[in-house]
């Protein structure tokens, strides 16, 4: 029987980036916290892996960053798009910040650490727990928990329920406006690691190709970690010029065939696991939560994977709903919650929608190959094109926070 309390100031669904820093903020603050993770950690994920130094920046003001630090791959200061035969690189600007370049960490290791941070300022870790559901007994939020384990089912109650699951994979939980419907335009996402190669270790490069797009970053243990997203009407097709392969493999061929920079960068490396996929992927802002609860991370929107920000935008996001509801302080009724969602909502859209956005147009535009090689042209002709893109898409500039 787990001897947990079942009442909380907050419970927070998902240990992922965003939920484990909105664990350790509020439980910094003096609040009982429960994070509901289904996963038994350490465990595989498919990302890019890439925080920007604005993410690192505020887990170091949060006296957070040192396991992340200690452990994650070299600086990145350079970055690249490749399209074609054209391999453009251009300097990545300083975040003007406690950290001042972003670095790779794999998941398994790096949403670890930020759950043992959560624990170590108080939090409780229900894991490998389900939440089946949600309802409202008066001014209390109720979650419905079952652990994976045993199937032990209890009722876990707070004041404030934080959405921190992401937008695929939720089980039984739904994602508002985000249906299950399969379709030509969703983004289906690989992942695998390589050691060797040429990949400068500096520099994280955006990879194009027909109705897809790669990314490779050097993560930690010396590896480079290689993902790539590609549209499901665009796999059904590269799946029908490689017969008897895996999915994550004809992705790859297709990638290999079409992109001179990943075939140099890549040449001699050596693939250490088989391609871990996932999805669908439907970046864009989603509609916030009716049902009471407040929502962070991929819950609330998604950037699209080729500008390597969704860790980032997580964590950010993460600190703006914790500083709202540390200004308001618990416990919260109905009302009180009902304000600071809408304040929340307000002030999420004004600090992401825009990169969102951008994120969303940069995708359209790599997995086009016309439009791939007009900015590849563009950015080999004016390389700061390039660092701008970087910049626009979230790599410089203050925190959301």
């Amino acid at each position: 029987m787990n001897q947990f309390p079942a009442t909380y100031d907050a419970i927070i669904i998902g240990a992922g980036p965003s939920g484990a820093t909105a664990a350790l903020l509020l439980a910094r603050a003096g609040w009982s916290v429960a994070i509901v993770e289904k996963a038994s950690f350490p465990r595989p994920k498919v990302c890019g892996e890439f925080v920007s130094a604005s993410a690192l920046s505020l887990l170091a003001r949060a006296r957070a960053a040192d396991a992340v630090l200690a452990r994650a791959g070299p600086e990145i200061r350079e970055v690249g798009f490749y399209a074609g035969q054209r391999m453009v690189t251009a300097r990545l600007l300083p975040y003007a910040g406690v950290v001042r370049y972003g670095r790779a960490l794999g998941r398994d290791h790096f949403d670890a650490a930020l759950l043992d941070e959560a624990v170590r300022a108080g939090a409780a870790a229900w894991q490998p727990w389900t939440v089946q559901g949600t309802g409202v007994d008066g001014d209390t939020l109720i979650c419905r928990a079952q652990n994976r384990d045993t199937e032990e089912v209890r009722e876990l109650r707070a004041h404030v329920v934080i959405r921190a699951h992401g937008s695929a994979d939720t089980g039984r939980l739904r994602v508002p406006g985000v249906d299950s419907a399969k379709r030509a335009s969703d983004l289906l996402a690989f992942k695998t690691h390589f050691e060797g190669g040429a990949l400068p270790p500096s520099q994280m490069p955006l990879l194009a190709f027909p109705g897809g797009y790669s990314g490779f970053v050097h993560t930690d243990g010396g590896r480079v970690s290689a993902s790539c997203c590609i549209r499901r009407d665009a796999l059904a097709a590269v799946r029908r010029t490689s017969p008897g392969t895996s999915a994550g493999d004809a992705v790859w061929n297709r990638v290999l065939d079409t992109c001179r920079g990943a075939r140099e960068v890549l040449r001699g490396a050596v693939q250490l696991e088989p391609w871990l996929a996932a999805g669908p992927l439907r970046p864009g802002m989603r509609a916030a939560p009716s049902d009471g609860t407040l929502a962070v991370g991929n819950a609330m929107s998604e950037a699209e994977p080729s500008v390597a920000e969704g860790i980032t935008i997580g964590i950010q996001s993460a600190w703006l709903l914790s500083e709202h509801l540390l200004r308001a302080g618990a416990p919260q009724t109905v009302a009180s919650r009902a304000a600071i969602a809408r304040d929340y909502d307000t002030a999420y859209r004004r600090h992401f929608s825009r990169r969102i956005r951008w994120s969303r147009l940069v995708g359209r535009v790599t997995m086009s190959p016309h439009a791939a090689g007009v900015a590849a042209a563009l950015m080999s002709h004016v390389p700061r094109l390039l660092t701008l893109g970087a910049a626009w898409s979230g790599k410089k500039g203050e925190a959301a926070a």
